[in-house]
């Protein structure tokens, strides 16, 4: 009977265990990771719909739902009085990104350029 339980628990954590977090996603998630020393107190990824909130040095945003997103975006951080923006060009030949969980890690240089880099998480 020990051995029959066992089994059962061991099988449990297996079958658990071996899922990932984005396994039952429908759609693009994006978080936002700021490696700055500079309180982003708001970050616009995209457009108005996607907006991140007090996001301190060092740390990370919860994740936003996207209907459509790239490895790169548009983005505005406003840090106190300082408004920092990157404008990509185009997205010509960019491929959408499929369904599953993402992070853009943001810093603001010396010079005030907002630098990103895309993770898959």
């Amino acid at each position: 009977m020990k051995r029959l339980i066992f089994l059962f628990a061991a099988f449990c954590i297996m079958t658990t265990a071996c899922s990932d977090r984005d396994d039952d996603l429908t759609s693009i998630n994006i978080r936002v990771r700021n490696i700055s020393s500079l309180v982003f107190d708001e970050v616009i990824v995209g457009g108005e719909e996607n907006v991140y909130e007090a996001v301190n040095p060092d740390s990370y945003s919860d994740y936003q739902e996207f209907e459509i997103a790239y490895s790169y975006a548009y983005i505005q951080i406003t840090a106190g009085e300082e408004v920092f923006v990157l404008q990509p060009i185009d997205f010509v030949g960019e491929e959408v990104l499929p369904i599953g969980l993402y992070t853009y890690e943001l810093n603001v240089n010396d010079e005030g350029q907002i630098t990103l880099e895309f993770k898959i998480d």
